[in-house]
This record gives structure tokens, sequence and C-alpha cells, in this order.
């Protein structure tokens, strides 16, 4: 029983790949479960995916190589939880994630991208991720070398000089209290707004712009990177604040400690065996998601682009050459007015696994307001307890919510959940807004009357509610 609970409670504070080996799929679906309503297929399906990444790094030998991640497509109208889930998965392994949207490369020459930058893109997350951790595990280092620089600045040691130096003992050893009372203050606060002055490295380097088609760093080509080490740095010096020093200073501090060769070779390394890519409205590039011929070719097109990347192959960034071999991609669309046979038939074939996520219902809708840890309920009770004020919502005006939303969706446009967001923005408005300084009532209950006196009215007007709900 105790070694449930220890394991239980590892799994709720990781956020590491590296602590997949007791994360089975069920208990992935577990922890999905509490921000995802519904979509067990999507949830079992991205688990399995999720474990195999794990179970790849325990195969020896060259047959590690030859285990290709089982991308997944998922099928579903939009609001019905393909993004957060994906998100949720992400998270909850620690590893790099980026969203995409499909639409964003139909156009040619898009903002000068092309779809290689998605893979630039997951590196610079990646790198983030490394030295954020890399960051946190030098913070006691930093800090206490940090604080001795503000000590110093604030108060410079007294010490014992040649043999005619006249300060005395009595001196050194009040100097000394009086830099543990400033060390004691500075660690609270107490010295945040305090005027020092600073030497503050300036960059040097001066700003380039290269015309042409391409930007550099997009191509996997850092300016700073080939010239910035050739050029001397100075240093002026600023006078600001404590609390501004700091910041500074231990930025300065973390760069120094942290080995950064080390830390970009284990970024990238993390990128390409735990990496995941979320391309959305993978739908709006089929042939068949538009009447225009020329339209067609260019979305094939783009299929066409995306193909390599999701084969497998080398993408060049700025922290050198990125694998795509071992990088997970989760595909979704609404798929409305084409089918996941309508894309290129070497791209279907990138993707084995499908899975069909449902609409939602009322009932889902009652449990999406209530059960996840983020719930839209209880996201209103926290922004409102900021003001002292106690929101409460009784069962009945939570059922006639859902029904609400269930029934402008069908009547107006199905969004799914994001239904949810606009009614209670819609019922909620008048306290949000009167909250800071006209509500004296600090306990609010919501009750079912007092949602039908509010909506009612907007709803009965379809023509209102496209504009309102």
């Amino acid at each position: 029983m105790a070694k449930r609970k220890t394991q239980k409670k590892t799994i709720e504070q990781s956020t590491s790949i590296n602590s997949l080996d007791y994360l089975t799929p069920r208990q992935i679906v577990e922890e999905l479960d509490k921000y995802v309503i519904g979509q067990n297929a999507a949830k079992k399906a991205v688990a399995i995916a999720l474990r195999n990444r794990w179970r790849r790094q325990q195969v020896k030998g060259s047959m590690r190589d030859e285990i290709m991640p089982n991308n997944i497509i998922m099928i579903g109208p939009t609001g019905v939880g393909k993004t957060e889930i994906a998100r949720r998965l992400a998270k909850l392994s620690g590893a790099p994630f980026l969203k995409v949207e499909a639409t964003k490369f139909t156009e040619v020459g898009y903002v000068g991208r092309d779809v290689e930058s998605i893979i630039r893109d997951l590196a610079d997350i990646s790198v983030a991720i490394v030295r954020s951790e890399k960051t946190a595990e030098v913070k006691r280092e930093v800090t206490k070398s940090v604080e001795k620089k503000l000590l110093d600045i604030l108060l410079p040691a007294l010490k014992r000089g040649p043999s005619f130096d006249t300060t005395s003992d009595e001196e050194i050893a009040e100097n000394k209290l009086q830099r543990e009372i400033l060390l004691s203050q500075l660690r609270v606060g107490e010295l945040d707004t305090r005027m020092i002055e600073i030497d503050v490295e300036v960059d040097t380097m001066p700003s380039m712009h290269i015309m042409g088609p391409f930007n550099l760093e997009e191509m996997g080509i850092d300016i700073k990177e080939m010239f910035g080490n050739s050029i001397p740095k100075k240093n002026k010096r600023r006078k600001m604040t404590v609390v501004e020093a700091r910041e500074i200073l231990e930025t300065e501090e973390t760069e120094k400690v942290i080995d950064h060769e080390k830390a970009v070779n284990e970024a990238i390394s993390r990128c390409e065996s735990s990496g995941i890519v979320f391309l959305d409205e993978i739908d709006k590039v089929t042939s068949k998601s538009s009447d225009s011929s020329s339209q067609s070719v260019s979305r094939e097109g783009v299929q066409r682009d995306l193909l390599p990347i999701v084969e497998g192959s080398t993408v060049n960034t700025k922290y050198g050459p990125v694998k795509t071999d071992h990088i997970l991609f989760i595909a979704s669309g609404a798929f409305h007015v084409s089918k996941p046979s309508d894309l290129i038939p070497e791209l279907q074939g990138r993707f084995p696994i499908r899975v069909e996520l449902k609409n939602l219902t009322e009932e889902d809708f009652v449990k999406i307001l209530t059960i996840p840890e983020n719930a839209l309920i209880k996201q209103y009770q926290a922004l409102l307890e900021s003001e002292e004020i106690t929101i409460t919502f009784s069962e009945d005006a939570i059922k006639k919510i859902a029904s609400i939303a269930a029934q402008v969706n069908e009547e107006v446009e199905n969004i799914g959940a994001r239904r949810l967001h606009t009614i209670l923005t819609a019922l909620l408005d008048d306290i949000m807004f009167d909250a800071p300084d006209k509500l004296e009532d600090k306990i609010i209950e919501i009750t079912e009357q007092r949602v039908g006196d509010k909506l009612n009215s907007i709803v009965k007007n379809v023509d209102l509610s496209k504009f309102i709900l």
C-alpha cells in the first residue's frame, strides 16, 4: 500500500519524459481524465503512443532505430478535445510540444517560412525547456553568488590589509555583523527598492538586415553565434533598484554556470526522441477542401512538403541538424467536406492510427463544467475570489447552462465545449463588471431561474444568439 501511495505521488509531481517508466497507458488515461471529458478512444491511442516512446528507449541494438512512431489522426468537430488531449499529453510527459495549423502553409512563401520551420520551432521549444530545467538546477548556487555580489555593492567587506593598515578587529567584526543584517534584509525583500549601481554587459553587435526571400534564422543560421564571440562586449554602469539588479545578475550568473553546449545537445536529443507536433486542420489541405483547382494543387503541394518531415528527414536548425524520424506527429481535422483518404496516399501511410472523437452531449457539458481540475466554473470562482466574492452554482443551474449550450450548438453552429465559454461570459458579465465596486453581497448563488432570466431571451432569438452566444 505504501509503495502505491509513493508511486501515485511521484506521478502527480513528475513532468519529465525520463520518468515514463512507471506511467502505464492506463495511468496516462487517468491523468488525461482530469482535464478532458470522454473521448476514451483518442485517449487510449495517445497513451499507447506515449508509452511506446519509452518502450523504444529500452530496446537494445540497431532495432531501436527501426521502430517508428505510430502517428495519429484525430477526426472530430471543433471543441471536442482534440487539441487539449495532445497539449495535456505533452505537459504530462514534459516533451517539447508544438501546435501548428496546416492552413498556414497553404500559401506559397507564407511569411517567408516553409514547413521545415515546424521543426525549427520545436527545437527552440526543446532548448527553452532544457535551459529552464538547468536554470532550476543551479538556482541555489546562482542565488548565493548574486547575494554576495549585491552585498559587496551595498556594503563592501572590510579585510585586513598590509601591515600599515589601521583597520581594527572591532571594525572588521562590526562590518561583518552589518553585512549579516543586510543579507537577512536582502533575502526578505526589504532592500528591493534601494538604488544601486552595477556594471551591465551591452551588446555591441550591430543589427543586420539581409535582403532576400528567406530569414537566415529560418534557414538554421544564427548570426550572433557566428560573429558574436569575435566582437568584444562592453560594460556600462547603470543605476537601478536592487530587485532589478538581482534579475540581471541572476541571468548573467546562470549563463556562466550552465554548460550551454551540453544543454543544447540534450535539447536536440529530446526533440528528436520525444518531440510532439500537433498538425491542426489537416483536412483543410486535402484536394477536396476547395473547389478551386489552383488551390487544390497548392494544398496537395503542402502535403508533399510535409511528407519528408513526417516520413523522417534531417532539418538544419541554428542549434544543429535535427532528425525527425522519431518525432510523434498528431494530426487533427473535422473532415466535414473531406475524409482522411483524400490525403495523398504517401501521407496517409504515415498516419496509421485513426481515432474518431464524438460530439459532446448535454451530459458531457455538465461534466466539463464541474469535473476537470481546470473546469470553467472553478476558473470563474477563482477569479471572483480575488475580489473576495464567493460564487456558487446550483446543480439545476449547471444543468440549465449545459442544456442551453447543447441547444445553441444544435441550432446555430456546433463549436463543442467552446460554447460554454460564451454562455458563461454572457451569464456572468454583470457580476464580473460590478464586482470591484458595486456588489455588496459577497456570496452569490447562481440558480436555474437566474440562468433562465439572463439567457432565455437570447436563446429564443436565433439571430441574436448567433451574435451573442
